[in-house]
Formats: structure tokens, C-alpha cells, sequence
């Protein structure tokens, strides 16, 4: 494992950035009576078991793409959207946020980028289907690609937790896991066990 406190930091900041945002926005939409139940559970899916939470995901793609035509269900979808990735829910659960997302996008085509984006990661990242003949998501496909291509070219050092520094160049070939994380984010302190089975398992590869 690599450390560096500003890089740590900076990526913290992010996350947070990104978490009071979406909060934010879930406070400031004026939902109907049928979307508030809905949105609320959305924000309660962190507090669920991870079984729970898998059912519940998939539970609630259905109900957004049951709600009327009219509805906030771009808002909705991207919220979850934005949440299915956060452990291993399966990739049916994945698939149905992302026909959600897809179905509402098509709807109601034309509104910011964020969506679009969401749903370009679940087909990139997360390997679902989604079919949509639209320039935004053409633009999102396009700006992940770029963003991928900018990794590639990174390069930077860092030390160990034995104080050893290591360039991440010199470790082309090698899989090379950096993980920044911080005491205040759910997301990152579930995910600390896993890293240590991965380091465990791992221990004795070149990686």
C-alpha cells in the first residue's frame, strides 16, 4: 500500500465534495408524493445489510421506472446509480439500475451530464447494456475514454508504510492498487476488510 497525506487528503476532499452535493441536491428537489418514498429509501441504502441492500437496489430501479412520465425519474435513477457500485450487489441488480437510468434518459433526453455519465460507467466499468442513441451519452463514452487514457500517462511516488518509495512507473506490468480513503466515509472503511483479504491472499505475488 502506498501513503501520501496531501494526496490522501485531496482525494478525501473529493469525496466529500461529491457526497454533501448529492445530499444537497436530494434536499433541494420538491418531490411528489409518489418520488419522496422513493428518494428517501435511496438515502437510507447505506444503513442496509448487504444483502438487503442488493434486493432493496433492485426493488427500487423497478418502482422509478414505474412512475409516470412526468416524473423527477432522471433525478432518481442517477441517485441510485450513483449508489449500486458501492459493495458487489450483483449484476442483475447492476442491470436493472441501468435500464432505469436508460429508460428515464431516453424520456426525458437533454437535461446535464451527470446522468449520462453515471449510466457511461455502469457499461464501461460495470460491464451492463444500455442502449441510447444520444449525443450526451456518445459525449459521456468519449470523456471516459479520455480520463482512461490521462491514467494511463500518470506517473508519480510514493512511500510504503516501511518509509520505501516507489514510482509508479517503474511498476508497469505489475498490478498496482492505491487506495485513498478516510475515517468519515462509510464506503471506505467497508471496504478495509476486503483490502486486507486482498493483501493476505496476495502477499506473496509481485504485486
Amino acid at each position: 500500500m502506498f501513503r501520501s497525506r496531501r494526496a490522501a487528503v485531496a482525494a478525501a476532499w473529493v469525496v466529500l465534495c461529491v457526497v454533501l452535493c448529492a445530499a444537497a441536491l436530494a434536499q433541494t428537489i420538491a418531490w411528489s408524493a409518489r418520488e419522496k418514498p422513493i428518494a428517501d429509501q435511496i438515502g437510507g441504502l447505506r444503513q442496509l445489510p448487504d444483502d438487503v441492500r442488493a434486493r432493496v437496489t433492485k426493488e427500487l430501479a423497478i418502482h422509478i421506472r414505474q412512475l409516470p412520465k412526468e416524473a423527477k425519474k432522471v433525478a432518481l435513477a442517477a441517485m441510485l446509480a450513483n449508489l449500486s457500485t458501492e459493495g458487489d450487489f450483483g449484476h442483475d441488480t447492476l442491470q436493472e439500475v441501468a435500464t432505469t437510468l436508460t429508460e428515464a434518459l431516453r424520456e426525458q433526453p437533454g437535461g446535464p451530464a451527470p446522468p449520462y455519465l453515471e449510466l457511461a460507467q455502469l457499461v464501461r466499468y460495470e460491464h451492463v447494456e444500455a442502449s441510447l442513441d444520444d449525443p450526451q451519452f456518445t459525449a459521456a463514452f468519449a470523456k471516459l475514454e479520455a480520463d482512461d487514457q490521462r491514467r494511463q500517462q500518470a506517473d508519480f511516488t510514493l512511500a510504503d508504510l516501511q518509509g520505501v518509495k516507489h514510482t509508479l512507473k517503474d511498476l508497469r506490468g505489475k498490478v498496482v492498487l492505491v487506495n485513498f480513503w478516510a475515517t468519515w466515509c462509510p464506503p471506505c472503511r467497508k471496504e478495509l476488510p476486503d483490502l486486507e483479504t486482498l493483501s493476505t491472499r496476495f502477499k506473496d505475488r509481485a504485486w
